[in-house]
C-alpha cells in the first residue's frame, strides 16, 4: 500500500507543470494590459496619429516651394534655443521640415515608458503584490519581462502607428519607417533604464527619479551638443544621448539605419543588467539600501508638516534647479532672437501668433515660459502624487492614525504642491531676467516682464495640482491618470502652434489662457478665471479625500 501511494505521489508531481522564472509572464501582462487600457492607448495615439495630419500637413500648406522651407531651415539652424529644443533640421524636403518639432517626441515617448515599467515593477512590490504574485506559480522574472513587453511593445506601435501616419501625409515610405523605429528605439531604450532603476532603489519614487535624472541629463548632452554645433557639424555630446541618436537617424535626409543599431545594443544591454540584478536581490530589496533612521525622530519631524518637508525638499531643489538653468538659458539666447527670425515672416508670425505680441523677443519670452510652466505642472502633478503613494504604501494609515486629521495631512502635501511651482517658477524667471537685461543692458527694465511671463503660468500650474487632488480624492484608483492630462495638453501645445490650428482647439489646454505678458496688457479676468477652478477641483479632492475610507 505505501508502494502504490508513494507511486501516486511521484506521478502527480511527473505531471506537474514546470514553473520557471518566466511562468505567469502572459497572465501578467494581460493583467497590466486592462490596468493600462486607458493611459497605453493614450500615449501611443497621441505620439504617433499628429505626425501626418498635423505636423507634415502644416509644414507643407506654410512653406510649399523648397526656396521656403530653406529659409525656414536656415533659420532654425541660427536659433541656438530651437536646436537645444528641437534638434537640427538635415535638409528641405517636406518630411524633414515636418518632422523637425516631433523631435521632442523622443523625449516624450521616454517619459511613458518609464512611468509603465516603474508602475509595474518596483511600484508593485513597494505595495507588496508582487510577493503575493511570487508565492503563487508566477515566475521570479515574469514581472519584469511582462512590463518590458508592455512598454517595448507600445513604443513599437507607437513607431508603426507613426510611420503610416507619415507615409498617409505622401513623403517617401523609407523615411517614416525610419522616424517610426527611431521613436520606437527611442522608447525602448528608457524602458530598459527604467528596468535598471527599478531594480537599484528600493522605493518606487527614487526608481522614477532616478530615471528621469538619466533622461534630463541625456537630453541635456543632445541639446547642447545641438545648440552649440554648427550646421552640418554633430557634436560628440549628441553622440552620448540616446535621443540624439534617434535625431542622427535623419528620417528623409539619408536614413541612417545603421544608428538603429546603437539602440538595439544599448536595450540588450541594460536589460541584461536588469535580470542580472533581478536574480541576485531580494524581493523588496535593491542596490541603494534605504537609510536607517535615528531611534527617535528629530524636532523637525515632529508633526505632519516636517514630514512632508523631508519628503518633498529633494524634489523641489531639484525641479528648482533644473527648471531655473533652462530659464537662464532662455534668458540668455532671446536677446539675439529677432536677428534669427528676421528673414522668415512665416516663423515670425507663428511665435508673435503664440506669443500674443508684435515683439518677436517679447512673443518669444512668452512663449519659452509657457513650456517651462508645463514642466512646473509636472512638478505640480508629481508633488500631489505624493499622497496617492504615501496611501498605496499604508504609510498614510499610520499617520491618520494619530492626532493628525485627512485635510491636515493632505494640506501638508498640497502646500508644496501649490507652493513649490512658485518657488520654481520665480526662480526661473529672475535667472531668466538677469540673463536679458546683462545682455541688454538694462536689468532694471527686462526683469519685471521676464518675471511676470514666468508667475502667470501659476494658475494653469494649480489646475494640474488640484486635478490630481480631485482624482485622488474622488476616484482614488485613477489618480494617475493625471500623468495622461499633462500628456493630453502638452501634444495639445504643441500642436496648437502650427498655423490653422483652430482657437477652441488651443483653449483646450490651461496655458492658452496666461496673459501674454511681456508685450501684451496684463488682464486679470483668465487668471482669476483658471485660479476659481484650480480652487474648485481642490475643494473636490479635499472633500473626497475627507469622505471616502482610506485605501
Amino acid at each position: 500500500m505505501t508502494t502504490a501511494v508513494a507511486g501516486a505521489r511521484h506521478s502527480v508531481l511527473d505531471h506537474r507543470p514546470i514553473r520557471t522564472g518566466f511562468t505567469g509572464t502572459t497572465r501578467l501582462l494581460r493583467l497590466y494590459l486592462r490596468r493600462d487600457r486607458i493611459v497605453a492607448p493614450l500615449w501611443i495615439l497621441l505620439l504617433s496619429l499628429p505626425l501626418g495630419g498635423v505636423y507634415v500637413a502644416s509644414i507643407e500648406s506654410v512653406y510649399p516651394t523648397a526656396a521656403d522651407r530653406a529659409s525656414f531651415a536656415a533659420t532654425i539652424l541660427s536659433s541656438p534655443a530651437q536646436l537645444a529644443m528641437y534638434g537640427p533640421i538635415y535638409n528641405t524636403s517636406i518630411g524633414a521640415v515636418g518632422i523637425w518639432k516631433a523631435g521632442m517626441f523622443h523625449t516624450l515617448i521616454a517619459v511613458a515608458t518609464i512611468l509603465t515599467i516603474i508602475r509595474h515593477t518596483r511600484a508593485e512590490e513597494e505595495t507588496g503584490r508582487s510577493e503575493i504574485l511570487a508565492s503563487t506559480s508566477v515566475g521570479r522574472y515574469a514581472n519584469l519581462t511582462a512590463a518590458l513587453t508592455l512598454a517595448v511593445g507600445g513604443s513599437l506601435l507607437t513607431g508603426l502607428l507613426g510611420a503610416v501616419s507619415l507615409t498617409a501625409a505622401d513623403v517617401p515610405a523609407s523615411g517614416s519607417l525610419a522616424f517610426g523605429l527611431a521613436l520606437a528605439g527611442s522608447g525602448a531604450v528608457f524602458a530598459a533604464v527604467a528596468a535598471v532603476t527599478a531594480q537599484v532603489c528600493t522605493g518606487a519614487r527614487l526608481a522614477r527619479g532616478l530615471a528621469f535624472a538619466v533622461l534630463a541629463a541625456t537630453f541635456t548632452l543632445r541639446a547642447v551638443g545641438d545648440a552649440g554645433a554648427g550646421a552640418g557639424a554633430v557634436s560628440p555630446l549628441t553622440w552620448l544621448s540616446p535621443q540624439g541618436w534617434s535625431l542622427q537617424v535623419r528620417p528623409y535626409a539619408g536614413d541612417r539605419w545603421w544608428v538603429l543599431v546603437l539602440h538595439l545594443v544599448l536595450v540588450v544591454v541594460l536589460v541584461t543588467a536588469a535580470y542580472a540584478l533581478l536574480r541576485r536581490r531580494d524581493v523588496g530589496a535593491g542596490l541603494i539600501a534605504e537609510r536607517s533612521g535615528a531611534a527617535q525622530a528629530g524636532p523637525d519631524l515632529a508633526g505632519p508638516f516636517g514630514l512632508a518637508v523631508h519628503l518633498q525638499r529633494g524634489t523641489l531643489l531639484a525641479w528648482t534647479i533644473g527648471v531655473g538653468l533652462y530659464g537662464l538659458v532662455i534668458g540668455s539666447v532671446v536677446a539675439g532672437i529677432g536677428d534669427s527670425f528676421a528673414e522668415n515672416e512665416t516663423l515670425r508670425d507663428m511665435i508673435t501668433r503664440m506669443g500674443g505680441s508684435d515683439s518677436i523677443e517679447d512673443s518669444f519670452i512668452s512663449y519659452a515660459f509657457t513650456m517651462l510652466g508645463i514642466a512646473g505642472a509636472a512638478y505640480a502633478v508629481s508633488a500631489t502624487l505624493r499622497l496617492f503613494s504615501e496611501e498605496n504604501g499604508h504609510q498614510a494609515e499610520s499617520v491618520l492614525s494619530g492626532a493628525v486629521g485627512r485635510l491636515r495631512w493632505a494640506a501638508t502635501h498640497l502646500m508644496f504642491a501649490l507652493g513649490g511651482p512658485v518657488v520654481i517658477m520665480l526662480t526661473a524667471g529672475l535667472l531668466g531676467g538677469v540673463a536679458y537685461g546683462i545682455a541688454k543692458g538694462d536689468i532694471g527694465g527686462e526683469l519685471p516682464g521676464v518675471v511676470a511671463a514666468a508667475l502667470v503660468q501659476l494658475p494653469a500650474i494649480w489646475f494640474f495640482a488640484g486635478a490630481t487632488l480631485a482624482l485622488f480624492g474622488l476616484v482614488p484608483r485613477w489618480t494617475p491618470v493625471a500623468w495622461g492630462l499633462l500628456t493630453a495638453t502638452i501634444a495639445v501645445f504643441l500642436l496648437g502652434s502650427f498655423s490653422g490650428a483652430p482657437q477652441w482647439f488651443r483653449d483646450l489646454e490651461p496655458f492658452s489662457h496666461a496673459p501674454k505678458v511681456p508685450g501684451s496688457e496684463f488682464t486679470a479676468t483668465p487668471v482669476i478665471a483658471v485660479t476659481v477652478i484650480a480652487a474648485v477641483l481642490l475643494a473636490a479632492g479635499l472633500a473626497g479625500v475627507r469622505g471616502r475610507d482610506v485605501r
